[in-house]
């Protein structure tokens, strides 16, 4: 096992993009969990099946292949070898994943997947149970939170990238629903590690909340 960056937190706390560049700057893999929640939605969607079916949403998770490229610099989602990487951040997809992710059979073949991806490399992983659940042992533990509008302008902006236009409050009611359905949910809830490093990053620029993790890493390692 190489070594673990767990980073946690809400939607729009900054997660992947934070996430994507302390992995290139440590030189380490970055595994985008959500993503991979987000691809067995699409598929949910794509079968027709309910999501409060959960055999159903099981089956369809078990049976997928889930993978990361980078294609000039970019990480790319791959969902049974067909780039899914700008349908799986609709809106759509999004009303969705939250239940979708707290299915515990859905929930047991992520992290079997992704507990297999860190076993030969150094990683950075970030999602919502990761220093809870997926990797309780990390060697460190981050979780990221910012103030709810500030996430929701963050959001509008990831929506214009894949041509979709929402309102703050539309993605305000999206974000609090997306929130109380991860953080109560019965199985590895949203919360934060009791030793996790807790980083607001309301007021923070992109490269402050990059540096502040990077720094840490760095600093024990060294």
């Amino acid at each position: 096992m190489g070594i673990i960056v767990a980073i946690d937190g809400p939607a729009g706390a900054g997660k992947s993009s934070t996430a994507k560049e302390v992995a290139f700057q440590l030189g380490f893999i970055y595994i985008d969990t959500g993503a991979m929640y987000r691809a067995v939605t699409l598929e949910v969607i794509r079968s027709n099946v309910d999501v409060s079916n959960e055999n159903q949403v099981t089956l369809i998770a078990k049976k997928l292949n889930i993978q990361f490229r980078w294609i000039n610099k970019y990480l790319r989602t791959f969902l049974n070898n067909e780039d899914v990487s700008d349908e799986i951040r609709s809106s759509e997809v999004a009303d969705l994943v939250s239940p979708v992710s707290a299915i515990p059979g859905v929930r047991d073949v992520m992290v079997k997947c992704q507990r297999d991806m860190a076993k030969r490399d150094n990683i950075v992983m970030e999602g919502r149970d990761i220093g809870t659940n997926v990797f309780p042992s990390a060697d460190f533990k981050f979780y990221l939170d910012a103030d709810i509008d500030v996430r929701a302008k963050r959001r509008i902006s990831d929506y214009k990238k894949i041509g979709q236009e929402l309102t703050l409050k539309e993605i305000k009611k999206e974000i609090k629903i997306r929130d109380k359905i991860d953080s109560s949910r019965r199985y590895s809830p949203l919360k934060k590690a009791y030793n996790a490093i807790i980083i607001d990053t309301t007021n923070l620029s992109f490269k402050e909340q990059v540096e502040m993790i990077v720094n840490r890493v760095k600093k024990v390692l060294s």
